[in-house]
């Protein structure tokens, strides 16, 4: 069994859909909105599963925001927020990689559900720093 496909069944095995696949580039896009995670994107590259969720476009460079985001990732179970930049705007974006030689399905509930704690636990801060607050 290819990495794609065991990471597929794994997906599925969690309850999550999946709303877009590329089995020729390792691309899987899933959702569970009951969790938070909606168009969350998993690339099976090479031996490793990268995992990247877009939390919200920034429009405006804020130092302060930044350093703030930082801090966030102190109290992170898996993953970190990371910052995307485009030419229009920058994007903060929720990324965490797992091994694929030995992934179960522990390994992966774990670093999906940090996403959900991670955006439970920091919602006011992360609110205030996309501008909706």
């Amino acid at each position: 069994m290819s990495y794609f496909e065991k990471v597929k069944e794994l997906i599925l095995d969690l309850e999550y859909d999946i709303v877009h696949e590329e089995a020729e580039t390792g691309i899987l896009v899933i959702n569970k909105e009951s969790r938070g995670i909606c168009e969350m994107i998993l690339d099976c590259e090479d031996d490793v599963l990268i995992m990247e969720q877009i939390i919200f476009p920034i429009k405006e460079d804020n130092a302060g925001h930044y350093k703030q985001l930082l801090q966030m990732n102190r109290s992170l179970i898996h993953g970190a927020f990371v910052l995307t930049s485009s030419e229009a705007f920058n994007i903060i974006a929720f990324r965490d990689t797992l091994q694929l030689e030995n992934l179960d399905r522990n390994e992966l509930e774990e670093s999906l559900n940090a996403l959900t704690f991670a955006l439970v636990e920091n919602m006011d801060d992360l609110l205030v720093i996309s501008g909706q607050a």
